[in-house]
């Protein structure tokens, strides 16, 4: 899936994705370091992989990022 970057901070290597709609996606130290970047600024193009996330008892709380890469054309 395609994103745009939103939000990052070095610091954290958090920040959050817009997706194509507009919705505001976070992402964790997790899913940057999967990505193997080691920044990222907003606008850039990116892909991202996610997963529904599990809360307590199994109920899913929506989508999590756990991967964020620069998009190549």
């Amino acid at each position: 899936m395609q994103a745009t970057a939103y939000t990052y901070d070095p610091e954290t290597r958090s920040g959050q994705v817009l997706l194509d709609d507009g919705t505001p996606l976070p992402f964790d130290a997790a899913a940057f370091d999967a990505g193997g970047l080691r920044l990222l600024r907003p606008g850039q193009r990116v892909r991202i992989e996610t997963e529904t996330a599990q809360g307590a008892e199994g109920a899913s709380e929506g989508r999590r990022i756990t991967l964020v890469t620069l998009q190549t054309f």
